[in-house]
């Protein structure tokens, strides 16, 4: 907002004869005063902590949670005090399962067991009955004729050398059998060691489900990506931001001003500030910091608007009581001179790098160059180059390069 301190007075011109412009190339001249000058905008924003210890939600990250009680925004809290409750349904169905899992894991392993222990029996018992007739055989091969026939002796040599080979197949499945067994069990094993994994995160989940403060401070939500803040049946994430305890030392405002009427705004320039409807706790600051480029406040609306930031004082926060999330109002003064003079930013053209301005002298049009000083939104600081009691024309819209 400007505060305009030459007098504006609306008169028709008839300048048919002056630099071959007609009457319709004007509406308006403005007499040129030196007087106390301001040039001053204004801005809304938020009292913020330059510094804050996060509280996020509770349990696994990225598990469900759902908000079934919380203190209020702003509550003043101490070390260990409850903030928040949450329930976690989800986490509740998914212990259950992991205990079914391991149960299941358990009867299914014990079934392996019996499985394998059987199958080692058979191959004991089939592993006797060819060791004794393997014995047999062998004692018939080595008898003389005399003892037996010899079709008998050739049978009973092709019996060992059957039995032998037999003997050999059985040692070869006992051995898959243990290995493969080995193998089925360790599958069940880590089955297990991830049913029983599960199961101890989502107990853990469980166990999380209360939010306290670590340390003394003031309680501040945070808002989501649509600007909500958390209330009792929000769906939230665990490992996400849920509210903040600030630094109450270290505060700031950020400022939002609309681009168009931030041009000018630089680094250390003043800034009264005080919260919106309380003009008795004003204090001044200056901003410290301005983003590099205006974006817009919200997806219903094109305006950018150019954050900027400014530290409040500490003592004034410790004095008037002041929380992270008040809104304040600012007033960003970018000029202020006992005696200074302007002119409209639609009166100024330009010459090469110069600034130059129209004026009525003697009933002619006469150019002046001018040296600038503080640019506003809609007026300009003039340094040089204008007189006072100079008639200023006010060209029409596409004759003022500085409109």
């Amino acid at each position: 907002m400007m505060r305009r301190t030459c007098m504006l007075w609306p008169v028709l011109l008839v300048l048919a004869a002056c630099g071959g412009r007609s009457a319709a190339d004007y509406t308006a001249l403005e007499q040129a005063h030196a007087g106390p000058l301001e040039f001053s905008v204004q801005a809304d924003g938020e009292l913020r902590a330059v510094t804050a210890t996060p509280l996020l939600v509770p349990g696994q990250q990225w598990t469900p949670r759902q908000l079934s009680w919380m203190l209020p925004d702003g509550s003043h809290v101490t070390k260990g005090e409850l903030v928040a409750r949450f329930s976690a349904t989800q986490s509740r169905q998914d212990l259950a399962q992991a205990r079914i899992d391991l149960e299941r894991n358990l009867i299914a392993r014990a079934g392996k067991q019996d499985e394998l222990a059987g199958k080692r029996g058979q191959l004991d018992v089939d592993m006797i009955q060819v060791d004794g007739q393997l014995a047999i055989a062998r004692r018939y091969a080595h008898a003389t004729l005399a003892a037996i026939a010899r079709n008998d002796i050739l049978d009973a040599v092709q019996d060992a050398a059957y039995l032998g080979v037999r003997r050999q197949i059985l040692q070869w499945r006992e051995q898959q059998s243990s290995a493969r067994g080995k193998a089925e069990l360790a599958v069940l094993d880590a089955q297990h060691n991830t049913y029983d994994m599960v199961a101890k995160q989502k107990q853990a989940d469980l166990d999380a489900l209360e939010l306290r403060a670590p340390h003394d401070g003031v309680l501040v939500l945070e808002r989501d990506w649509s600007e909500q803040l958390p209330h009792v049946g929000s769906s939230l994430w665990a490992g996400n931001s849920f509210a903040s305890l600030p630094d109450l030392d270290a505060l700031e405002v950020q400022l939002a001003v609309p681009q168009i009427e931030a041009q000018g705004v630089a680094v250390g320039e003043a800034v009264e500030l005080h919260p919106w409807g309380r003009p008795d706790q004003a204090v001044t600051a200056r901003l410290d910091w301005i983003a590099a480029a205006a974006q817009p406040r919200d997806r219903e609306s094109p305006v950018k608007y150019l954050l900027m930031k400014a530290r409040v004082p500490a003592d004034a926060v410790r004095r008037y009581g002041w929380t992270p999330g008040q809104r304040f109002a600012g007033t960003i003064l970018l000029l202020k001179t006992a005696q200074g003079m302007s002119v409209p930013n639609l009166a100024l053209g330009g010459d090469g790098d110069a600034a130059t301005v129209h004026v009525l002298s003697g009933g002619n049009e006469v150019v002046r160059k001018l040296k600038l000083g503080v640019r506003g939104a809609t007026r300009t600081q003039v340094l040089d180059g204008l007189h006072e009691g100079d008639r200023i024309l006010l060209p029409t819209g596409g004759n003022g390069a500085g409109a």
